[in-house]
C-alpha cells in the first residue's frame, strides 16, 4: 500500500472515530441532566453515526487491499482508544489516570503483534 493510501486510511479512520465517539458519548455532556426523551437522543446519535459510516466504509475498503481484516480492526481499535482518551479529557473534562496510560500501551502492543510476522 502506498504512503498516500495509508495516510488516507488513517485520516478517514480518525475522522470516523471522532464522529462515533460523539455519537456514543457526546450525549453524556449535553443530555446528562436533561428531560429529553431517550428515543430523541438515540435518533440524534444515529444522525451523528451516519457520518461515521461515511468515513469508515471508504477507509475499510482502501485498507482491505493491504491489511488483513484482523490488522485493520486492531488499527481501528487503537485509533478509537486514542480518540476517546482525548475526547474524555478535552470534551467531557474527565481526568486521565496512569492506569489508562498502561492500558493504552497494551493496546499499542496489540498493534505491534498484529503486524509482526512469526
Amino acid at each position: 500500500m502506498s504512503s498516500i493510501l495509508r495516510f488516507w486510511t488513517f485520516l478517514l479512520l480518525v475522522v470516523s472515530n471522532i464522529f462515533m465517539t460523539f455519537a456514543w458519548y457526546g450525549n453524556l455532556k449535553f443530555f446528562k441532566n436533561s428531560s429529553t426523551p431517550l428515543p430523541i437522543i438515540i435518533i440524534i446519535s444515529w444522525g451523528i453515526a451516519f457520518f461515521e459510516y461515511c468515513f469508515m466504509i471508504p477507509a475499510n475498503r482502501i485498507a482491505s487491499k493491504s491489511f488483513d481484516t484482523a490488522q485493520l480492526k486492531i488499527i481501528q481499535e487503537a485509533i478509537t482508544i486514542v480518540v476517546f482518551g482525548i475526547f474524555s479529557v478535552l470534551y467531557l473534562k474527565e481526568s486521565f489516570r496512569l492506569n489508562y496510560v498502561f492500558s493504552f500501551i497494551c493496546i499499542i502492543g496489540a498493534v505491534f503483534f498484529a503486524f509482526k510476522k512469526f
